[in-house]
């Protein structure tokens, strides 16, 4: 019981900082359950987050479901992920209800607009730390280089990117791991 309510109190502290989605919380889930909980290694967190991208619905979320099935089994999955989602439920709920009020006043729009700078350098941030993590071979670099044109220049689809590199992973088998 006592794993249960550690996995809710950790992943609803994680959820609080919820802006920027899943890409941003990145940084936030490898430095609580990585750095300090030592409940999944860094191999693990971006294998989680490797799948939470190719399963439906949000990748932290999904990460949080998989952490925390690891940890206590199904039940265990399930507290995370309804740890992770309250806080967002909250703050939707309350937002929802002044927002409105308050939409129109230019420290609002101002501060909207700061949030989603810091958002952008999280996610950048989480980036390069992830190419550092996981480039290292000259032939990883080249696949990344090339999945990013193929998303960003020519917008082929990420499923599509991600099927088609797990393959060539298969393919490629020792001289790719």
């Amino acid at each position: 019981m006592k794993i249960l309510l550690d996995l809710y109190k950790t992943f609803f502290k994680i959820g609080i900082f919820t802006f920027g989605g899943g890409y941003a919380m990145l940084p936030l889930l490898q430095r609580e359950l990585v750095d300090k909980k030592g409940w999944i290694t860094e191999d693990e967190m971006l294998d989680y987050y490797a799948i939470g991208q190719t399963t439906p619905g949000i990748i932290a979320v999904n990460t949080s479901t998989f952490c925390g099935y690891k940890k206590a089994g199904k039940l265990g999955g399930i507290i995370a992920s309804l740890g992770f989602v309250s806080p967002s439920i909250i703050i939707i709920i309350i937002i929802a209800n002044f927002l409105e009020n308050f939409s129109h006043l230019a420290v609002i729009n101002h501060a909207f607009a700061g949030i989603r700078i810091a958002v952008s350098a999280l996610v950048l941030n989480t980036v390069i730390n992830m190419v550092k993590k996981t480039c290292d071979r000259k032939l990883k670099y080249l696949i990344f280089f090339l999945t990013f044109i193929s998303i960003g220049v020519f917008s082929i689809s990420p499923i599509i990117i991600v099927i088609s590199v797990g393959v060539l992973g298969i393919i490629l088998g020792g001289r790719y791991a």
